[in-house]
């Protein structure tokens, strides 16, 4: 139809069937954006203003300029307490992508129903679970001298490990508490996307001759680049933001071997009460996510297929 047969009725329709879309759009996304305005960009737009500001939450706060900031440059603490939430964040994204993926595999192959729920489940219930909890638990399980963990290292004849006490252990403890709680995630994600490949590929492998390590990196991995692509960000922005299980194991000791930079920024704010410098470093932080995350979809396009 041309536009000059289009009826007259219909040429004054469409706009006004638009603008009815338009709104009702709105009205759905209106929940969203008002969350979005009053939990998101309200309190960054505070914090960044704070950042300007010495303020210890009791006298009227004293404009400082980017002092905060230059403070940031000289503090050595803060650049060991990166150090130290970098290596266990890396450790923890490596732990529920690779070995999530992993899992998730074998929880595909052929096996009673009933055994693969409660598998699921089972890793499943941790991340439903309060973070805060979990760790309370896990800090008697890691206990030196009334541990079970360490009652079972000492039936296997092995010295007892001081896995909260410890510099080299204590990073180690938080990972494996955190991986544990949260690879579940990891694993249903991945589990949906292996059920979304179509069968009809593996079964053209399977008659071309193809065994399961041929058919996994050429169909299952290409397939599933995407998922595996949105977990490598969620979990790395989770990773660098854990606070609960270091806090409720280690306090983040001994020292700042296990001390995260969200546990560093409370500190600074709610401990120091200097909350113009915990404001200049969680700018500094939302920063460095936000680089981070966007390097990695720039090299997503070398590896991520979506056809």
């Amino acid at each position: 139809m041309t536009r000059e047969t289009v009826p007259p009725a219909l040429g004054r329709g469409a706009p006004r069937k638009k603008r009815k879309d338009g709104l009702a759009a709105l009205g759905f996304l209106s929940p969203a954006i008002v969350t979005f305005l009053v939990f998101v960009l309200a309190p960054t737009a505070g914090v960044l203003y704070l950042s300007f500001y010495d303020w210890n939450l009791l006298s009227d706060g004293t404009f400082v300029g980017l002092d905060n900031f230059d403070r940031l440059v000289h503090d050595d603490r803060l650049l060991h307490v990166y150090g130290s939430t970098a290596y266990m964040a890396l450790v923890i994204l490596a732990v529920n992508v690779v070995f999530g993926l992993l899992l998730a595999v074998l929880l595909e192959t052929r096996m009673p129903r009933w055994v693969r729920g409660f598998f699921r489940l089972s890793f499943l219930f941790p991340f439903v679970v309060s973070a805060s909890a979990v760790a309370l638990i896990w800090r008697f399980l890691l206990n030196k001298d009334l541990g079970l963990v360490n009652y079972v290292i000492g039936l296997a004849g092995l010295d007892r490990i001081d896995w909260l006490g410890s510099s080299a252990w204590a990073p180690v403890s938080v990972i494996v508490v955190n991986s544990w709680k949260t690879i579940g995630f990891s694993i249903l994600v991945y589990i949906a996307g292996l059920q979304a490949i179509p069968a009809v590929l593996k079964e053209a492998a399977i008659v071309d001759g193809a065994n399961a390590w041929t058919r996994f990196w050429r169909i299952t991995f290409p397939m599933l680049s995407p998922t595996i692509f949105f977990l490598v960000v969620i979990n790395t922005i989770n990773s660098f933001q854990i606070f609960a299980e270091p806090r409720v194991l280690t306090q983040g000791g001994p020292g700042d071997a296990s001390r995260t930079i969200v546990e560093y920024l409370y500190d600074r704010a709610f401990g120091d009460f200097d909350l113009g410098y915990a404001s200049a470093i969680g700018i500094t932080f939302m920063l460095v996510l936000i680089v981070l995350t966007a390097i990695q979809f720039r090299l997503s396009r070398k590896w991520t297929f979506y056809d």
